[in-house]
């Protein structure tokens, strides 16, 4: 089904052979891949101070929460091919760079267009950091038990990254300080940079292909513009919604022509016939949709409607994210029948129902009512972060690992800006009453709970009777 023959020459210089270090490359990435999700979800732990301290309006606060996913979404599958044609820790060491002036540029900035151009040059160095990092651990990992346990640590990362970033947050927002997360951020990004160029061993696929400018270009702007229909779209800017729609529903089109017919494109669109990975592909769009879409609305509505501080709601948070650290952890023990397709279903089915049972609060209902629902959340999550992990490599020829982890994650980030938007719509009272909050909390909640027993019933179809891959 897959072409790996009669590509062109490899464009990237040979690489001296080194023997992967298993310990140190999962070690590494999943350091990169944390520092990339701190990066991401801080602004949920201190919003408020930031938009008081630059100015920032409505609209602007919008985008400050948004762009990094824009910058994430729009280059993650780019990112993914190029580490697997021109090095993985090449990319992982340029995204480490850029997300240290990502983070310094936030730091520095007085007025809130500079700072979202941060948030920008941090979504696409996050792009680079997390797809080479899980194409270097599917490049070091190669039998299923191995990747098994080395997935559960990687997606064990991603919880603890979104546990931290919002109450590093808070806490620096409480000392006086928000800045520092930024210029913390930017001194960690230099020096995971600096360790991976010394510690990783280059690798990349055996044939490396010359990158694929018109199929990058297409993909990118129409990643770019599909989100900004959807942030627009929450600020109720209907003009430019339907514009940015059009424009990347043309792009999208565009990207399909070109990649059909490339003899080397950089998504082999046949992929796409293969169930698991499709399956994988639905489940981060659900992933994304569903939980994320609704835990990065919670600290909003934790705030608003039971009046606790910023750093208070993202400990509350942090009952989910920080349960789903232990749960990928634990995923490895998981019985092989249940490993890989399997357990992106048991994950959002587990999700589904953890936020259905979120629903029902009434104005008078206390922090407690949620933590349930919160660690069921978190134990589900947990299995469908490992499991994302695993079967984003495991559905692609082996030597494109970068291009599997890009092209999981650009459907996961993709899918919580989808989500975030529903939920928004959903769920702001525009008279901001409490009682109104608490009703469109309940509605929002129930909405993407279905989004995910939809997208667990839709993956379990794809994969039933297929085995476990690799």
């Amino acid at each position: 089904m897959f072409s790996l023959v009669n590509r062109p020459p490899a464009v990237a210089p040979p690489i001296r052979a080194r023997s992967p270090r298993p310990a140190t490359t999962l070690s590494v990435a999943s350091l990169g891949t944390f520092v990339a999700l701190v990066a991401f979800c801080a602004p949920l732990g201190n919003m408020p101070t930031v938009a008081a301290a630059l100015s920032a309006g409505p609209a602007a606060q919008t985008w400050i929460l948004s762009s990094m996913s824009v910058g994430l979404a729009a280059v993650l599958l780019t990112a993914g091919a190029l580490a697997d044609d021109y090095g993985r820790r090449r990319v992982f060491h340029w995204g480490a760079w850029l997300l240290a002036l990502g983070a310094a540029v936030g730091a520095v900035s007085q007025e809130p267009v500079l700072f979202i151009v941060g948030r920008l040059i941090q979504g696409v160095a996050g792009s680079a950091l997390i797809a080479a990092s899980l194409g270097a651990v599917a490049h070091a990992f190669t039998t299923p038990a191995a990747r098994a346990t080395a997935s559960g640590i990687w997606g064990a990362s991603v919880g603890a990254g979104i546990a931290v970033g919002p109450v590093l947050a808070g806490l620096l927002d409480l000392a006086g300080w928000w800045r520092g997360l930024y210029w913390a951020l930017a001194a960690a990004s230099l020096v995971i940079g600096q360790v991976a160029t010394r510690a990783l061993a280059e690798s990349r696929s055996a044939v490396p292909k010359r990158i694929d400018v018109p199929g990058a270009v297409t993909l990118c702007a129409a990643m770019v513009l599909v989100l900004v229909a959807l942030v627009e779209g929450r600020q109720g800017n209907i003009a430019a919604t339907v514009l940015c729609g059009a424009g990347a529903a043309a792009f999208t089109l565009a990207f399909v022509a070109v990649e059909r017919r490339r003899p080397f494109p950089m998504l082999d669109l046949a992929l796409f016939r293969r169930r698991d990975f499709l399956a994988a592909t639905l489940a981060a769009l659900a992933t994304g949709a569903g939980i994320i879409g609704l835990m990065s609305f919670a600290c909003t509505f934790l705030v608003k409607t039971m009046h606790v501080s910023t750093l208070a709601a993202a400990g509350v948070i942090a009952l989910w994210s920080g349960t789903s650290v232990v749960a990928s952890l634990l995923a490895r023990t998981l019985p092989a029948r249940l490993a890989g397709s399997p357990q992106l279903v048991i994950g959002l089915a587990g999700v589904g129902l953890a936020m259905l049972t979120m629903t029902g609060l009434s104005p008078d209902s206390s922090l407690l009512r949620l933590v349930p629902g919160l660690l069921l959340a978190g134990v589900a999550s947990g299995l469908l972060n490992a499991g994302l992990g695993r079967q984003a490599v495991a559905s692609v020829p082996a030597d494109q690992g970068g291009l599997g982890s890009g092209a999981n994650n650009t459907a996961r980030y993709l899918g919580s800006s989808i989500g975030v938007t529903v939920v928004s719509i959903i769920a702001l009272d525009p008279a901001g009453t409490v009682d109104g909050m608490v009703s469109g909390w309940n509605y929002a909640a129930v909405t993407t709970g279905l989004i995910s027993l939809v997208g667990a019933g839709v993956v379990g179809i794809l994969v039933r009777g297929t085995a476990v891959r690799r």
